[in-house]
């Protein structure tokens, strides 16, 4: 049976795009107590099913597959810009597909907004006009009104006006930083993206005896399998291991792995990874915040995954791509790199950042571990035991020496020097996957 929280979330499904939700009246057609409500109202919009607007409240939007995740919706412009709502305010869950910047005559204007736009502007009281007739909302930048006119129609055509105290050129800039945020977070794989779901998993009760192990087993030929209780909560994991010594009229319950290692759907897959490399498992059970089963992983799914990732285009670039870029290769024999330190990475004082810094170790030990035909490795531990500053625009040189290399780990020694003077010394240790 479905918890309270678990009702809640499926009725926020069930109500149609737009609807305007409230803890109390949650509290009230559900009969739970508006803490519950308030509860599963945040977790609603942590799955992007609801957004709540200052002054608005919280209105129920389209959740967005992962190809679509950069369309933002009108609610959503509210909170990037810290915007106010002048109108329309049914049409907030809404997406726009393009925003335009109303920096040109009226007519050039209109030219390039079609419906589905969000028309970004000041106090030019016709364009408002003819967007919204366009079927484009309007974002009225510079703390400007609108006029009645305007609000009334947004109000019948249920397209947002918005209004903002920022400029054109900042609120541009806020929208495109939050679309490539969204392309980012496109690009990372989480655990939903490579999930086996619940009904093509196997998987046995508590009460199940081991000789339905054995059955499953034969049946299937894998060695462990995840163990629910009469509610699909997870409550253990059994593997062969479990069993050995055991007869077949013996519970599972109790042989089983009690409060095996899990993770969640918003996991990111390279975080499972390096957790089953670390603990040496080959299946993770995937449940939700309340222990119900959602799903199983295995290793090689992980590892097929990261290596399928690693081939394909970035669309977002991160801090991690902007390092990588300035690495440069200078030395096949032994392996050498050349780094230039660029303002994005430096602190406050000038310098590189401790973050980056990090990062460049990461990477230069990564490359010498790919001369030795490890492709994939998962860093373990790094310890950092001398560091000094290194300012902008500085170009260092990187020599990572693999010190020790077996079937499972590596250890390697990276050493940073500028101007033939050393300034940063390491030590990493790596996991490598099997391929």
């Amino acid at each position: 049976m479905a918890t309270k929280h678990e009702q809640i979330l499926e009725y926020i499904e069930t109500l149609p795009v737009g609807e305007k939700i409230s803890v109390r009246r949650i509290a009230k057609d559900l009969q739970v107590s508006e803490g519950t409500a308030y509860r599963a109202i945040k977790e609603a919009e942590n799955q992007r099913l609801v957004s709540t607007i200052e002054r608005v409240g919280t209105i129920r939007i389209e959740r967005k597959k992962k190809e679509n995740i950069e369309r933002l919706t009108y609610a959503e412009i509210v909170n990037i810009v810290d915007g106010q709502v002048m109108g329309g305010r049914s049409g907030l869950h809404k997406s726009l597909n393009k925003f335009v910047i109303g920096a040109m005559q009226l007519d050039d204007m209109m030219r390039y907004t079609e419906a589905g736009n969000l028309l970004i502007v000041g106090n030019r009281f016709k364009a408002h006009e003819y967007a919204l007739q366009a079927g484009a909302a309007v974002l009225v930048t510079g703390g400007f009104e609108a006029s009645d006119t305007v609000k009334k129609l947004a109000d019948e055509y249920e397209l947002p006006v918005i209004s903002t105290s920022y400029d054109t050129f900042t609120v541009a800039t806020m929208i495109n930083r939050a679309i490539y945020d969204q392309l980012i977070k496109k690009e990372i794989l989480l655990i939903e993206d490579i999930l086996i779901p619940l009904e093509n998993t196997n998987f046995l009760q508590d009460k199940d005896t081991i000789s339905h192990y054995h059955e499953l087993n034969k049946e299937t030929t894998h060695g462990g399998f995840p163990v629910v209780d009469d509610h699909g909560k997870l409550v253990g994991i059994i593997t062969s291991r479990d069993v050995i010594g055991h007869g077949d009229a013996e519970l599972i319950e109790k042989v089983m792995t009690k409060d095996p290692i899990t993770v969640s759907m918003q996991t990111s897959v390279a975080s499972a990874g390096h957790r089953m490399i670390w603990e040496g498992i080959d299946l993770l059970p995937v449940a939700d915040d309340h222990g119900k089963l959602k799903g199983v992983i295995s290793r090689q799914d992980v590892l097929k995954a990261i290596q399928t990732a690693q081939r394909q285009p970035q669309q977002g670039e991160t801090i991690d791509d902007l390092i990588m870029g300035q690495m440069h290769l200078q030395s096949t024999d032994k392996v050498v790199l050349n780094f230039r330190v660029t303002p994005q990475m430096t602190n406050a004082y000038g310098s590189i950042s401790y973050g980056a810094y990090s990062a460049i170790l990461i990477e230069a030990a990564t490359t010498a571990l790919k001369t030795k035909n490890r492709k994939d490795s998962a860093l373990e531990n790094m310890t950092v035991y001398y560091l000094n500053p290194v300012q902008l625009d500085s170009t260092v040189l990187i020599k990572p020496v693999i010190l020790d290399m077996s079937r499972k780990s590596a250890k390697v020694d990276v050493e940073v020097s500028f101007e033939n003077k050393i300034v940063g010394k390491a030590l990493l240790t790596f996991q490598l996957l099997d391929r």
